[in-house]
């Protein structure tokens, strides 16, 4: 089934020099459950494509279908809605507030659907056991590590059970192994059934997807499967090497 579908989608900026056709004509179907790395150089296509399908800009031309919803039809108010149900998204910069504890910093979505502050708190722990950080549940930012904050932004994305996780460069900031431990969790999240699209320009970051769409001035130039490499038995390999 489709979570994900464009038809022709184009974005054309308008700017003082004239026009820059950022994105075309993209036709492109992710199914629920995948796990995508979306590739390609600076000025490939591959951030206006995450900007159109994270509802966070909207298509020239084309159409695009989310969880059964035809976005371009969205006024803002709508597009907002769709945002806050369907997608979670985590970025590279982990976008925390630094005065709110972890806990907190999850229920910040929930805020903005109008859940009671009673079931945001247990949704925010539920989310925050799923990765692995419910003991941190009441530290704030700068008492966590890279990882451990850039785990916090997952939860806080995972919390309203959207259909689709959007990860934009979501290891740039972190080291290897901290890398390797945020790509195991979203290899966990997919196993589960978690749909993730995942948008980075690192090929070592790609290769734990299972589907490569890579990118090249606006178009898509290549699209194929691949047997993922597994992160957890690669940060085991790091760490042995390390070791020795």
């Amino acid at each position: 089934m489709a979570l994900i579908e464009t038809d022709a989608l184009s974005r054309v900026y308008l700017l003082d020099g004239g026009s820059v056709m950022a994105l075309q004509a993209v036709s492109l179907r992710i199914d629920a459950g995948e796990f995508v790395a979306v590739m390609g150089p600076s000025g490939s296509g591959k951030s206006t494509f995450m900007n159109l399908i994270g509802c966070l800009d909207r298509p020239s031309s084309g159409r695009y279908t989310l969880d059964g919803s035809e976005v371009q039809s969205l006024d803002a108010d709508g597009l907002a809605t769709l945002r806050n149900r369907a997608i979670g998204f985590v970025f590279q910069q982990f976008n925390l507030l630094p005065r709110m504890d972890a806990v907190a910093n999850v229920e910040l979505p929930m805020v903005y659907a109008g859940i009671n502050r009673r079931r945001r708190r247990d949704q925010a722990m539920q989310a925050l056991s799923r990765v692995g950080l419910a003991e941190r549940a009441h530290h704030r930012p700068l008492q966590l590590s890279g990882g451990q904050q850039q785990r916090v932004a997952i939860a806080r994305a995972l919390v309203n059970h959207p259909s689709l996780l959007l990860a934009d460069e979501p290891t740039g900031a972190l080291d290897s192994r901290t890398a390797l431990e945020i790509l195991g969790l979203f290899q966990d999240l997919n196993r589960e059934g978690m749909t993730i699209v995942l948008v980075t320009h690192d090929p070592e970051v790609a290769r734990h997807a299972r589907r490569v769409v890579r990118f090249r001035d606006g178009r898509v130039v290549d699209d194929r499967d691949q047997e993922p490499a597994d992160a957890g038995r690669t940060l085991e390999l790091l760490m042995q090497g390390v070791a020795a």
